[in-house]
């Protein structure tokens, strides 16, 4: 994701009210099991240690909500989890350590939706899977806000995590661009185009997510689906809006 002008910073350490849960085929949608920290690598998890370690991702991105990156503390993750200091530090050395698991989950989660983008088509059901694709965008955004705000506005000074986020902007656009040059007329450069909705989608749900702008959710998904769905294919419509 594209890094953010530096006086973003203080919105994303307001407090916030906690992250939701990860919805139906937003987040871990593939069935995969949660990565753990460094502790946690070079062993296999049964279900009881999977279901733990979920706990302490989820309440990992619950505190980075309210309190920030920089104010959050292992015993805040530990007691929104409920469990013992013990427990997090079978999974994680640090509080950098769940955070640098988080953002390696946004990763597969975001490259997973990319690669979940079917073939673009014109018309009204072309722009409706277009839709429902952005909504699942909108929804992992949502979960995963918290870690994504820190990420992309440069709190987190880490070489491996910016690394990390020009990665995942690569493959998301690439898959993009592929499905755009499928269709796209002559005169539209698919790689351009591919850029531009990407950062239109991030930064509309950034502000939202921030709290910056104060739009209705569904009204926001179907509006990016539409202007979308019309920079690729033409305009469909037939007059202005009633106001």
């Amino acid at each position: 994701m594209a890094r953010s002008p530096s006086n973003a910073k203080g919105s994303a350490r307001r407090a916030r009210s906690a992250a939701p849960a990860p919805p139906d085929g937003a987040a871990r949608g593939d069935g995969a099991a949660p990565s753990g920290g460094a502790p946690a690598q070079g062993r296999e998890l049964r279900a009881r240690g999977q279901r733990t370690l979920r706990k302490l991702l989820d309440a990992g991105v619950q505190v980075f909500a309210a309190r920030g990156y920089h104010a959050a503390r292992v015993d805040d993750v530990v007691k929104l989890a409920k469990t013992s200091h013990g427990t997090f530090y079978l999974y994680f050395t640090n509080k950098e350590d769940l955070f640098r698991a988080l953002t390696a989950e946004v990763a597969d989660d975001m490259h997973a939706l990319a690669e979940g983008l079917g073939p673009l088509r014109a018309g009204d059901a072309g722009r409706a899977e277009l839709q429902d694709w952005i909504g699942r965008f909108a929804d992992l955004y949502e979960h995963y806000g918290p870690v994504i705000r820190a990420w992309t506005e440069a709190e987190i000074s880490s070489d491996e995590l910016g690394r990390l986020g020009e990665d995942v902007l690569a493959r998301f656009t690439r898959v993009l661009t592929d499905r755009i040059a499928q269709v796209a007329p002559a005169d539209l450069d698919p790689v351009v185009a591919a850029l531009a909705i990407v950062a239109m989608l991030e930064r509309l749900n950034y502000y939202v997510g921030s709290g910056q702008v104060a739009i209705d959710r569904r009204r926001m998904v179907a509006t990016l689906a539409r202007v979308t769905h019309a920079a690729i294919f033409g305009s469909t419509s037939t007059g202005r809006r009633d106001r």
